[in-house]
């Protein structure tokens, strides 16, 4: 499935809301290293199932995670490891250079 300039641009900004919660990151980096059970999830977040199944959602309907039935239980994993590649640009070193800009935006206007 090729997608057009204008549908692209809307799937990347769906990426990247998928992208902008830190319990969505948190289970991603949990994911890094293979697949989990959501009753591990559930656990490694110290959240309610509800929530985690509201976060897992919307990841999976990013395609950055999949699923699957395991008899009673319900596996996730990522679906492309370059997701990571992504994650990983954003070094403590930009973090530091994007809040000192911000900051000394917000102290000037």
């Amino acid at each position: 499935m090729s997608l057009n300039s204008q549908n692209q641009t809307r799937f990347k900004a769906t990426i990247f809301h998928a992208l902008s919660d830190t319990i969505r990151i948190e289970i991603l980096e949990f994911l890094r290293d293979g697949e989990k059970c959501v009753c591990e999830i559930i656990p490694h977040l110290n959240l309610i199932q509800p929530v985690v199944s509201r976060h897992l959602k919307i990841l999976k309907d990013a395609g950055l995670v999949n699923d699957r039935k395991d008899g009673n239980k319900r596996m996730y994993s990522v679906t492309d490891n370059r997701i990571y590649q992504i994650i990983d640009a954003v070094t403590p070193e930009l973090v530091n250079a994007l809040a000192k800009e911000a900051f000394e935006h917000m102290t000037c206007s």
